[in-house]
């Protein structure tokens, strides 16, 4: 199973179709990682300038590994100006339960 990462972010008002324009630029960054099962960019249907982020990576090491890489350094350092608050969950897919 796969070991799942969730962001929450808060941006700053007015700047959410910059900030997506600028995720989707930098997406290979995490996407492009060998252990990266896919990564996906939502935005809230009920608050404004929230947002968050899924990725899927093939183990919680890998994840830590890539966590601590320059490259991811490197990727936060591209959307932290549009970031007004965030925070990070983590998990273990215990379940996959694909559509028919």
């Amino acid at each position: 199973m796969s070991f799942r990462v969730m962001l929450r972010m808060r941006i700053k008002p007015g700047m959410g179709p910059e900030f997506e324009k600028t995720w989707h630029s930098v997406g290979d960054t995490v996407s492009g990682h060998p252990a990266n099962r896919g990564q996906w960019l939502l935005r809230s249907g009920d608050e404004e300038n929230l947002y968050y982020i899924m990725s899927d990576w093939v183990t919680e090491a890998e994840f830590r590994t890539f966590e601590r890489s320059p490259q991811h350094l490197e990727h936060r350092q591209k959307l932290h100006p549009y970031r007004e608050q965030g925070s990070m969950a983590t998990m273990h897919v215990v379940f996959d339960m694909a559509a028919r």
